[in-house]
């Protein structure tokens, strides 16, 4: 929605100033279509050329992700940190042997299930059912633990970058993509000089046009596109750190409700649940583990 208002500002800003200050627009409605297919096909066929098939897959997924924003609103993290307080209090009380049927089938689990949303992002329940596991087998130092998740987030997040790093470098080609269409067009005008000025006028006019449109796709359409990407992929990245933190926190011997709390503290303060907030659904999900069969 944003990201469509932004755009629509953008053209009418643009345009609208040009024809104030007494522009014509035939000259542009009559070289945009070869000059968009020069800027547009060039761009495409760099961009199949620079990236493999689930590269420019991911980077088509990356633009419709940019426009919905992340995925991530403030129940998310509230549910996150009880789903988190559900599992280690699950196993503090009843050791591997009580935790390991919830991480070997987190669908059935009536713990993850409490939490539909979050069950849904396979990679985030893997990342907390894995290193949960490592910990109840031989993952007892807290510091290997924390190095071995970061190494994780990070070789995650750089995955998911990838399309937005695909998408930054058509940007930062098209002003030159457009200066090629722009030659084009040269070329064609210094072809017709024996025309009166008019004309050469309208043609070198129409030759600009493309220089214009890839200074303007590049640092108004796609370039922003590629850093709303970033945006939205460094915020999904989030919940990963926050499992990190309250996982090696319980690591390192402090009482589950205190690791939970220094999760809290470590989700964005926009979207993170009060301490008053928190603590009732912790009431809750305690409520709720209590209820169920031993």
């Amino acid at each position: 929605m944003l990201n469509g208002i932004g755009f629509i500002v953008i053209l009418i800003c643009v345009f609208g100033s040009f024809v104030m200050a007494g522009g014509k627009m035939d000259i542009i409605i009559h070289a945009l279509p070869h000059e968009m297919m020069a800027i547009a096909g060039a761009a495409i066929g760099a961009f199949l050329v620079s990236n493999p098939m689930p590269v420019v897959k991911a980077a088509g997924g990356g633009i419709m992700r940019s426009f919905k924003g992340s995925r991530w609103k403030a129940q998310d993290y509230q549910d996150l940190l009880t789903l988190l307080f559900g599992l280690l209090t699950t196993f503090k009380k009843g050791g591997a042997t009580a935790l390991e049927p919830h991480l070997d089938a987190p669908e059935e689990s009536a713990i993850f299930k409490a939490y539909p949303r979050i069950l849904k992002d396979h990679h985030l329940i893997e990342f907390i059912c894995d290193y949960l596991r490592m910990m109840t087998v031989s993952f007892e130092d807290p510091h290997q633990l924390a190095e071995a998740m970061e190494n994780d987030i990070e070789a995650h997040h750089h995955h998911e970058l990838v399309p937005q790093h695909a998408l930054q470098q058509m940007a930062d080609g098209l002003p030159a993509i457009g200066i090629v269409a722009a030659v084009l067009g040269v070329i064609k005008t210094m072809g017709s000089i024996d025309q009166p000025t008019e004309v050469l006028g309208a043609m070198i006019g129409g030759a600009l046009v493309g220089t214009f449109l890839g200074v303007l796709l590049s640092y108004c359409f796609v370039g922003p596109l590629a850093a709303k990407l970033q945006q939205v992929i460094d915020a999904d990245a989030k919940p990963f750190f926050i499992a990190k933190v309250a996982i090696v926190a319980h690591a390192q011997g402090l009482p589950t409700q205190v690791a939970i709390e220094i999760a809290r503290r470590a989700a964005p303060s926009d979207k993170a649940p009060t301490f008053q907030q928190l603590e009732t659904a912790l009431e809750e999900a305690k409520n709720g583990l209590a209820a169920q069969p031993a």
